[in-house]
């Protein structure tokens, strides 16, 4: 990886693109820094002293790069934008002309992307809404004279504080798609990459805080290295993950076209095990904090019916663990669906007069495609479960053996990390591939 970003570094275009790139990013932690007029956050952030591992808010935390717990201008980060993608990626398939549009080519693309943008600002309206809420529940907005602002002051102060969260939501989109435009493409997922990155250091300091409990509770002194080792064995295990394909044997025949024959190779069709990256398991999430950010706008004033409720949804009960991983085998399936058309490759297939050995064309090749990618799909979406779930469950362990120790770099984080990573490098290999091609105009 190293390698190759020194040797894009090397080429002045992208060197150009890197720079970008960088400047973005740089941009977006700066104003992850910068606090929302009349917010005023005790040192620490809303959750200094609150044990946030493995539940809703270390999400948020994670998502938004910690600018949640400081109520920062970009708070709501990229979250209404993923909720936006995921609305309307399911209205595509429900909605015919939602349909209509993604199959009419880069325009109707252009089209689905505008309402994308706007349903992502409503969220950022709503989600920002729901904030202020909880804000106000902690007591964490600033006081005139000693008191709590009220009257036009009150109002004043939520419509300057929704619109500035809502306004750093439409920012951050904005940002993704520059570095989509003029930097090294995957944008969103840069950004979700530069928030994650920078909690990296606050990991490092959690874990030798155990390094220091270990005084008092000598199995910190065992539990701390471990939390290293099982980093690194995640990382290798997500790497060898994304590089795992199922390839599917294509035989095509022999053809004559004028004087050349054509065809007679042996070739074939890779399906990647995890064919749908991340993405299930940012779905997934975000489903779940679905609940929470209601809970933000009614507070803890309920009856004790939506009090259970709600507490299914956290990361305590054993419900959520359950709810979690059905949710992945989901969206996994609804992603592979997305992305492959089993009929379409049979198609495809048989007009370039090419044949699966063993298999007929036409239905017989489809029905085998389908079946392949059904199992390849749930091997995958397993795969991405014991990722995700290992530290709420590691989480668990720790707590019921009264040493309770917390991963703030969870499954998910580590997922979206080595999946950006591994994706830039591929984009990185793929455009220098480009500009060293010689070409038969050489």
């Amino acid at each position: 990886m190293i390698q190759t970003i020194i040797n894009a570094w090397k080429i002045a275009d992208l060197r150009k693109k890197l720079l970008y790139t960088a400047l973005i990013l740089l941009i977006f932690r700066i104003g992850a820094a910068i606090p929302v007029p009349f917010v005023d956050i005790a040192e620490g952030g809303l959750f200094a002293s609150a044990n946030v591992g493995g539940t809703f808010m270390e999400y948020l935390q994670m998502m938004t790069g910690d600018a949640f717990n400081y109520g920062t201008i970009f708070a709501m980060s990229i979250t209404p934008y993923i909720n936006s993608s995921i609305i309307m990626q399911l209205l595509t398939v429900a909605i015919p002309y939602l349909e209509r549009l993604q199959k009419e080519g880069e325009e109707g693309r252009k089209k689905i992307a505008s309402i994308t943008r706007v349903v992502t600002v409503v969220l950022g309206l709503l989600q920002s809404t729901a904030y202020y809420f909880y804000l106000r529940n902690q007591d964490a907005l600033m006081k005139i004279d000693g008191a709590k602002a009220t009257g036009f002051a009150a109002v004043f102060q939520a419509v300057v504080i929704i619109l500035t969260f809502t306004a750093g939501t439409a920012l951050i989109m904005w940002m993704g798609e520059r570095i989509n435009e003029k930097g090294i493409g995957n944008g969103i997922s840069m950004i979700l990459f530069a928030g994650i990155v920078s909690r990296i250091p606050a990991l490092v300091t959690t874990i030798w805080g155990y390094f220091e409990q270990g005084i008092n509770v000598p199995a910190y002194y065992a539990l701390a290295p471990l939390a290293y080792i099982i980093m690194l064995a995640m990382i290798a295990y997500i790497v060898w993950m994304d590089n795992a394909e199922r390839r599917i044997p294509v035989q095509y025949a022999k053809r004559v076209v004028g004087r050349k024959m054509y065809g007679g190779q042996s070739t074939h069709i890779p399906i990647k095990v995890n064919m749908s990256g991340v993405m299930p398991v940012i779905f997934a999430s975000s489903i779940l904090s679905l609940p929470p950010t209601i809970q933000m706008f009614i507070g803890n004033d309920i009856s004790d019916g939506w009090k259970t409720f709600f507490k299914v949804f956290t990361a305590e009960h054993w419900a959520y663990a359950i709810i979690y991983f059905v949710l992945i085998l989901f969206f996994a399936y609804f992603y592979a669906s997305i992305q492959y058309n089993p009929i379409e490759m049979a198609n495809n297939i048989r007009k370039q007069s090419g044949a699966i050995p063993g298999i007929r064309p036409g239905k017989p090749t489809s029905d085998y495609i389908g079946k392949i990618l059904s199992r390849i799909t749930l091997l995958g979406a397993l795969l991405l479960c014991v990722v995700a779930l290992f530290p709420i469950i590691f989480s668990q362990i720790t707590t019921a053996c009264n040493v309770p120790m917390n991963l703030s770099l969870g499954g998910t984080s580590i997922i979206i990390l080595v999946g950006v990573a591994l994706e830039t490098v591929k984009q990185l290999e793929s455009q220098m591939m480009m500009r060293h091609y010689k070409g038969f105009l050489d």
